[in-house]
């Protein structure tokens, strides 16, 4: 059975055509380029086709997006999940060679499901690189070099293990595969602090379209800056970043206050728009609304509630926030001071008493389907403005929104520093979202149809020249390609909104380190150097 297994995985391998399933010779030419390809023998287990039985439960372990798995949605022919890095050179190596379309995931939270997904594309294999999740923490060095499949909780984890006093600038969710998540910015609870996780990497690993394993020196600057905030999947196959680790306070404080409409959330939530920018750069206070009951009636209203992350202990929190931000009442039974890794667990929202390990185990809070957005907001929207908001949250059953705030080391970066262009300006970014739990033509409807709406409303409150959004909540609403060699004009009417002035320097590097644009998807960048 074991044998069996293997050669059919290795027949879906080379489907390209109707006439490949039938293709003994393109069968052996295959098997033969990855003995020919790979120093490592490539084991039975590390390969899955859609005829074998743990072929779904693969394919879903990390998915986070139900909707990108409905059955009319097209899956891989073939997982393959390497366990070394000439597993992944022979793979790209042999998917080239014999014209196989390639995609690839790390972690598997990429909004539009385009690792594991094809809209445009079929047959396709799929490389998922959860078992390359190597962890090496320096210390003395100030870095750490972690593997493409590591989850930032992980990453997180190895670092407090060997420091108390050190951290990293990446993101709130735990479950994040690294690899994806610095390819387009990484944001999280220390961006006002120290950036973006993209902005605090050292160097890099990358299998490039050739099958070449390089390093930042080996890449030259240009590749290295592009795969630095311009998305996952259009330069080739993160292996490995090596990251800069931050000072970090043995101390650390976190709280949570709530505010419904009841209480003033319009007024609260107004002046949190005109000083969140502003505040002392160890302070994140983000904002979580969400429509819910609330009271003895079990009526429906709107909760606004400031999460926040402050680098220093308690004292010196209220004395900022007394200063600043009076209008939350924050008072000392509020503030919770702990250590930064327990912080990581209070602000992905694990129980109180839930110990660290659990960050290793690297799974997901939430499993539904879901549509996402996301704004960049320059201007305090109007209590007005809210009051209409409030009225369309109402609406849907489990809406969500998550305001960010910018300013600090984010308005100090220059916006051509890395792809990643939203800097300075910006006070905070939105990001939309509605989930639910049905997978029928209808409740899809439903709940697409209300997240577009609540776009449209907003569109009054930001900017339009473009409208920005953030490559990490990819949006096909935005724009797609529509085949294998999108235009420049096609694609700059999504890229203008992700990477700004950035986009055209994103092609121009696509368009010499993958000419004939192997490493594509529905939104990657286009190689049209001629177009651009």
């Amino acid at each position: 059975m074991a044998f069996s297994c293997s050669s059919i995985l290795l027949l879906l391998l080379v489907l390209l055509s109707a006439s490949w399933a039938t293709s003994t010779s393109i069968q052996e030419d295959f098997i033969q380029c990855l003995d020919d390809n790979s120093e490592h023998v490539i084991p039975i287990f590390t390969v899955c086709a859609q005829t074998n039985s743990s072929f779904t439960s693969i394919l879903n372990s990390t998915a986070q997006n139900l909707r990108c798995l409905m059955p009319s949605v097209p899956k891989p022919e073939f997982i393959f999940t390497p366990l070394n890095e000439s597993h992944v050179q022979a793979a790209v190596i042999c998917a080239k060679k014999l014209g196989i379309h390639l995609r690839f995931r790390s972690g598997g939270h990429d909004y539009e499901g385009l690792s594991y997904a094809s809209q445009i594309e079929t047959p396709f294999i799929m490389l998922d690189l959860a078992r390359l999740r190597a962890i090496n923490v320096d210390i003395d060095d100030n870095s750490a070099w972690v593997q493409a499949g590591a989850t930032v909780g992980e990453v997180y984890y190895r670092i407090s293990e060997n420091s108390k006093t050190h951290g990293f600038p990446a993101g709130l969710c735990s479950s994040l595969g690294i690899g994806g998540h610095i390819t387009g910015g990484a944001y999280g609870s220390m961006m006002r602090k120290y950036g973006l996780g993209a902005d605090n990497v050292l160097d890099a690993r990358i299998v490039d379209v050739n099958g070449k394993i390089l390093d930042r020196a080996a890449m030259g600057e240009d590749f290295f800056w592009a795969i630095r905030g311009g998305g996952g999947a259009s330069f080739g196959i993160i292996l490995a970043w090596k990251i800069k680790l931050v000072p970090v306070p043995e101390t650390v404080t976190v709280f949570t206050v709530p505010k419904t409409l009841e209480q003033g959330a319009t007024k609260i939530l107004y002046r949190w728009q005109q000083v969140a920018d502003k505040l002392d750069e160890d302070l994140f206070i983000r904002v979580i609304l969400q429509a819910s009951k609330a009271g003895q009636k079990g009526e429906r209203t709107v909760t606004t509630a400031y999460n926040a992350l402050f680098l220093g202990d308690a004292e010196r929190l209220l004395q900022v926030m007394n200063q600043s931000f009076p209008e939350l009442g924050l008072t000392q039974k509020d503030c919770i001071e702990t250590s930064w890794i327990k912080s990581v667990l209070y602000i992905a929202g694990f129980p109180s008493e839930t110990p660290p390990e659990v960050l290793l185990e690297g799974k997901s809070l939430f499993k539904n389907y879901f549509k996402a957005k996301s704004d960049f907001v320059q201007q305090p929207i109007p209590e007005t403005g809210l009051e209409g908001l409030w009225k369309r949250l109402l609406e849907e059953d489990s809406p969500l929104m998550i305001w960010n705030p910018y300013g600090g080391m984010m308005a100090n970066i220059s916006e051509s520093a890395i792809p990643f262009p939203h800097r300075k300006g910006n006070l905070f970014k939105i990001q939309y979202v509605t989930s639910w739990f049905e997978g029928s033509k209808e409740a899809n409807t439903k709940h697409m149809d209300w997240i577009r709406g609540v776009y449209d409303y907003m569109g009054a409150y930001v900017p339009s020249s473009p409208r920005a959004a953030y490559v990490n909540y990819r949006d096909l609403d935005l724009g797609m390609n529509h085949n294998t060699n999108s235009s420049f004009s096609e694609a700059s009417v999504w890229g203008a909104k992700y990477f700004k002035g950035n986009f055209e320097r994103l092609v121009k590097v696509k368009s010499k380190v993958d000419p004939d644009n192997f490493f594509r998807h529905e939104q990657s960048i286009p190689a049209v150097l001629d177009e651009a």
